[in-house]
Order: structure tokens, then C-alpha cells, then sequence
């Protein structure tokens, strides 16, 4: 994220950066606490609260085709918010593997605990790249949609033992 912010353009993004950034650090901070003392972190745990409202457009819209960037030159906000997300999705990979591994309970609690905000950092992310049509979602015909909902079935639940 550090590395990041020289990048952005959008103020919208540079707001999500800073905001994502501060709660990602005192995240750590509390991760660090609980590690070294083995006992509760000292500061409550802090829910992420995002301002995007949750509005997902959803169609294609034609747009030029997409290549590697070449040099620094080329970064711009899509790249930007598509590394941030990257970044989230890493954290979160890696603090539910923490808390599978975890012995110490309590840290095994505040890893636990977290992943849910880290989920709301990558759903905001995605939020704004789908506002901006970095990250566009197909629109499915009715029938698609109706063939998809009607896809599967509950279990039965009967007990295999028998």
C-alpha cells in the first residue's frame, strides 16, 4: 500500500488506500501484542467500515484490451486497485491458514476474529473497481439465471453410518 499511494489519481482510491492501510496496520499491531504476550490485545478489536454503497452494475461494457503494463509510467488507478485487491486476497489466504495453525487460543481468536473485516476490505475494493468498470460482471440471460438458482438441491442429511 505504501508503494501504491505515489500511484493514485483518484481521490476515491487515495481515501480507500489510507483507510485500508491504517486498519491492516493496527491489525498487525494487535497480531504482534497477542504474539509476544500471548494474552488479549490491549486495544479492542475495530470493525472496517467501508463507504461504498453496495451497488454491483452488472453487463458488459466494450472497453480496449487489456496487455501488461510496460513501465511504471503505465500504472494507473485500475492496476492500482487490482494489486490492492491482490494484496487482500494474500492477507486473507494467510490469516485463515494463521488461525488453522494457531496453538495459542487467544491468538488463534484474533486471527479468527479479523477475517471477516479483510473480507470487507476486498469486497469494498471490488465495489469501486466494479463502479469504475475495472471489474465488470456478465449480465446472465433470465434463463441462465433461472437454470443457476435452480441448480442445486439441499441434502438429505441422513446419517451415512447406518
Amino acid at each position: 500500500y505504501t508503494l501504491f499511494r505515489q500511484y493514485v489519481k483518484d481521490p476515491e482510491l487515495t481515501d480507500i488506500l489510507n483507510r485500508q492501510y491504517t486498519f491492516i496496520a493496527d491489525q498487525y499491531n494487535r497480531v504482534v501484542e497477542t504474539f509476544s504476550t500471548g494474552q488479549k490485545p490491549s486495544k479492542q478489536a475495530t470493525t472496517y467500515m467501508m463507504k461504498q454503497n453496495h451497488d454491483v452494475t452488472y453487463g458488459l461494457k466494450q472497453s480496449q484490451p487489456k496487455k501488461p503494463i510496460q513501465s511504471a509510467s503505465e500504472i494507473n488507478d485500475a492496476w492500482v486497485s487490482g494489486q490492492m485487491m491482490a494484496s487482500v486476497k494474500a492477507i486473507c489466504s494467510g490469516v485463515t491458514t494463521a488461525a488453522l495453525e494457531t496453538a495459542n487460543p487467544v491468538l488463534r481468536r484474533v486471527f479468527a476474529d479479523s477475517l471477516p473485516n479483510y473480507i470487507e476490505l476486498g469486497y469494498e475494493l471490488f465495489l469501486y473497481q466494479n463502479k469504475h468498470q475495472y471489474y465488470q460482471v456478465p449480465q446472465l440471460s433470465a434463463q441462465d439465471t433461472n437454470y443457476m438458482t435452480h441448480a442445486y438441491a439441499p441434502s438429505t442429511n441422513q446419517n451415512m453410518m447406518q
